[in-house]
């Protein structure tokens, strides 16, 4: 009679148990709970990106080509991918939908080519794979390590996978998973924004034209209404009304000759009235194609009668010229006169290529930035309201040369010497942030003065801008078909056929100039891989696979005998 008593009870304490597992269910389905445990908070999602989340109104899909038979690596990808989609749906209100394709499934080489030019055309980056299988062979794969973002009849290519120069496969896959929560939220954001931020090109000053810049203009075209604008004098050219500007911002790519006192004015109310600015600039005039006719040139300052603006904002861009031993490659022509052209790589002092920083969230995880004839940058003033925040620097092995300068191809065939590059990260490209003060206070000229249509203002709101010592850092190369011209990608070398981090680093400057900053927090998050030891995998294989297969299932037959011997003595004292 006892063991039945007994019995009853645990079939009583099982059934209460398991109306309370179901009970807790229902309650906590209408409660969003998550517990991260891991160290960086890998399965936390950042306040900005649950904003975007639960403001969404309509279904946002997601298309993955992570899919197949894929490298560790690259699984370990995918398997992240999923993890951010799934936490992504649970704070969307089921807003996310995703799917994992693989774009090689197809056995026709036909069919897969077809998809390949589609998936290229639509804006992601195939990457050619080269690893060892199992059996030690080696193996090539195309793979596309990206996404579409679909909303309301809006497409969107994101290419998920860093292809960093100079980074182990190892770090591109750690700095891809870092990345993952801003590359889906910003696309997201930047897909589902109705009304999209407006930014000029200024012209009228010899900037870079619409094809030295017809890259980056077709992909902030994406996001950004993008306009060209001569500002010739006219206050209504930047501003709408006395109130309010037309632009977000301003870009100010390369101008070779000065800029007026009054240009000046309207760009500087523009920036007092909350404008921001990407001022991209070269104070030395010199270039490459001078050296194609011939074997020298002069390097001289360039007046673009800009100091005393940017000097009153906080920075000022000095008239020299770096050299860098890290440093990107140009062809030279090294055959004899009269002989058949013959072009060695060679590498060119005056194109630095630069590491971006790794702590600042518009420059971390990018490739190394390709620079031409840059000059160095120095932060002045005493302005408390202004932060000061180098972005770019040139590497520890620099030589800085004031103008005027000759540069010669004949330098190519001088080893450096490394005791005259003795100086070391020399800033090159600055983000100021805060209130500035006016460069025409107390000082408005004449002609300004007299303008009815003036509501002068002499500090800012907060805004800010970034300055950059080269403005051939957003130049993309172009080639001609025809009539037609087709620009290479920002940051592609035809040369080397290299791909540069410029683009990259462009589109985040300009994301974080626009009012992505908070956004821009969530590419500081660091999330460490584990990854295992190839060494120890390959020498010691068998010994992990018997603790692997072994050692779990003997815990389970241990376990087993314990849990029927404490039955035993449980049950034969009844």
């Amino acid at each position: 009679m006892k063991r039945k008593e007994v019995k009853k009870q645990n079939i009583i304490q099982l059934l209460l148990i398991l109306i309370i597992i179901v009970l807790v269910n229902y309650i906590f389905s209408f409660v969003l709970l998550r517990v991260d445990l891991t160290s960086e908070k890998r399965y936390s999602i950042s306040e900005p990106t649950q904003e975007i989340l639960k403001n969404l109104k309509d279904v946002v899909y997601f298309k993955v080509y992570l899919n197949g038979d894929l490298p560790s690596g690259f699984k370990q990808l995918e398997k992240s991918t999923k993890e951010m989609l799934d936490e992504f749906r649970a704070y969307s209100k089921s807003n996310i939908e995703y799917e994992f394709v693989n774009p090689s499934e197809s056995n026709d080489k036909k069919t897969r080519n077809e998809i390949y030019k589609q998936l290229y055309e639509k804006g992601l980056t195939p990457t050619n794979l080269s690893y060892k299988e199992e059996n030690g062979t080696n193996s090539q794969k195309i793979i596309f390590p990206g996404l579409i973002v679909s909303y309301r009849g809006e497409e969107l290519a994101v290419n998920i996978l860093n292809n960093n120069i100079g980074a182990s496969p190892e770090q591109n896959l750690n700095g891809s998973t870092q990345e993952l929560e801003y590359k889906l939220s910003n696309s997201i954001n930047k897909i589902t924004t109705i009304t999209k931020p407006a930014i000029a090109f200024i012209e009228g000053q010899g900037e870079l034209n619409e094809n030295n810049v017809l890259d980056i203009t077709n992909s902030l075209k994406e996001y950004y209404n993008v306009k060209r604008v001569r500002i010739n004098n006219q206050l209504s050219s930047l501003r709408d009304s006395l109130k309010h500007n037309k632009f977000s911002l301003i870009i100010i790519a390369k101008p070779d000759s000065a800029f007026n006192e009054k240009d000046k004015f309207i760009i500087d109310q523009f920036i007092m009235n909350g404008g921001k600015v990407l001022w991209l600039l070269d104070v030395i005039k010199t270039d490459i194609d001078s050296l194609a006719y011939s074997n020298s040139t002069i390097a001289l300052a360039n007046n673009i009668n800009l100091d005393d603006q940017l000097f009153k904002y906080g920075v000022r861009i000095n008239p020299n010229l770096i050299e860098d031993i890290q440093c990107a490659i140009i062809p030279i022509n090294t055959a004899l006169i009269g002989a058949q052209p013959k072009f060695t790589p060679t590498p060119w002092l005056f194109f630095p290529l630069i590491s971006p920083s790794t702590t600042n969230p518009i420059t971390r995880n990018l490739n190394l930035i390709k620079t031409a004839f840059v000059s160095s940058i120095d932060t002045v003033g005493n302005n408390p309201f202004v932060r000061k925040t180098i972005l770019l620097s040139s590497s520890i092995y620099t030589k800085v040369i004031n103008a005027p300068a000759r540069i010669s191809l004949d330098m190519v065939d001088e080893e450096p010497d490394q005791r005259q590059f003795n100086k070391k990260n020399v800033p090159v490209a600055v983000l100021l942030e805060g209130q500035f003060e006016s460069i025409f206070k107390n000082r408005i000229v004449p002609d300004i003065a007299q303008s009815k249509d003036i509501a002068f203002k002499d500090k800012s709101y907060d805004t800010k801008m970034i300055v950059i010592a080269d403005g051939d850092i957003i130049k993309n190369q172009i080639r001609h078909n025809g009539k037609k011209v087709i620009p290479y990608p920002l940051g592609y070398d035809r040369y080397t056929r290299q791909t540069f981090g410029n683009k990259e680093f462009i589109l985040n400057a300009i994301d974080y100039l626009t009012g992505n900053s908070a956004l821009m927090q969530v590419r500081s998050r660091e999330i460490r891989l584990r990854l295992l030891d190839k060494t120890k995998i390959n020498n010691q294989r068998l010994k992990w696979q018997i603790i692997n297969t072994i050692l779990p299932i003997f815990v389970i037959i241990i376990f087993g005998i314990l849990a029927i011997l404490y039955r035993k003595r449980k049950y034969s004292t009844l």
